[in-house]
């Protein structure tokens, strides 16, 4: 007999500003908890050290986390001189020291380097798999990583503020598997000074940025469940389909559907939607939608 779900059936984003010192799995329990949610998950771990802008999924919008998992994001990041850690940031051990600070416009001119299409190598406090490990569990093991580099767009690298002489503040937007740690470290390491990360902030991921974004205080208030956003708010910029109602049946057992395409090429993701409720998200092809994930929303139940 499978096992009754514990909770209530609550679907939808929610869009939290999340502080320091909080895991991210920690907040995704603290608010399930307050709304008593049968399933909920988040799209792209906040490392503990940083703050902003972490997307809570619940219930059938969990099947929409790929779409901002996969989705640019947008940082705020302050750099420290003069010293490399073991894990890029603050709470590493430090590795090498020097007393060579960059000015302005050494720091301007390297930036070109880290913008468009790059190679980057993850640090070795991430979550990238080496044999199946995850290369933190290895690196905290006491292994020293040969990770592979991978290829990374960053669209925007700019230099915001310089405090001191110690340290620099950027902004920065990149595709799906970027670490501001390591841009700190390799830019570091170009300008011959060395770096790591004191502060990181995610302003924004996909279409979700922090206005109106949830307190972590927030999170245990009993008028969360009306900071919900709805499942289609992950869809943004995703091309709708309308369904008709004879065929919504059709559409939520899975099976492919034509439905008027507005254009659509193939292989182009787009979801179909009954009186605004979303049914499916899928691919388009021959002339169809064929459904990849299918929602069980309200009346669809």
């Amino acid at each position: 007999m499978a096992r009754k779900r514990r909770g209530r059936p609550v679907h939808g984003w929610l869009i939290l500003d999340k502080p320091t010192g909080v895991t991210s799995a920690h907040a995704v329990a603290r608010a399930k908890r307050t709304l008593d949610a049968e399933k909920a998950g988040h799209a792209g771990t906040l490392d503990p050290g940083a703050t902003g802008l972490l997307a809570l999924a619940f219930g059938e919008a969990t099947k929409t986390v790929p779409f901002i998992a996969d989705a640019h994001k947008s940082y705020r990041f302050t750099v420290r001189w003069g010293m490399s850690t073991a894990t890029d940031d603050a709470e590493g051990a430090p590795l090498a020291t020097s007393d060579l600070r960059p000015d302005r416009a050494a720091i301007v001119a390297a930036l070109p380097e880290f913008t468009g299409d790059i190679l980057q190598v993850p640090p070795q406090i991430s979550a990238v798999k080496v044999d199946g490990e995850r290369a933190y569990a290895l690196a905290r093991a006491g292994e020293i990583l040969e990770l592979a580099p991978r290829p990374l767009h960053v669209g925007r690298l700019a230099l915001t503020d310089m405090p001191d002489a110690d340290s620099a503040t950027f902004e920065m937007s990149c595709g799906k598997g970027g670490y501001v740690r390591s841009i700190a470290r390799d830019l570091g390491a170009r300008l011959g000074c060395h770096g790591h990360v004191v502060a990181l902030r995610r302003l924004a991921t996909g279409p979700f940025n922090l206005d109106g974004a949830v307190s972590w205080e927030d999170l245990t208030a009993p008028d969360l469940a009306e900071r919900i956003l709805p499942l289609e708010s992950a869809l943004a910029g995703v091309p709708e389909l309308c369904c008709p109602p004879a065929l919504a049946v059709r559409i939520l057992n899975g099976n492919a559907m034509a439905l008027p395409g507005a254009g659509l090429a193939d292989g182009e993701t787009a979801w179909a939607s009954r009186d605004g409720v979303p049914l499916a998200v899928g691919i388009w092809r021959g002339g169809a939608l064929h459904p990849s994930r299918v929602f069980v929303l309200g009346d669809n139940r």
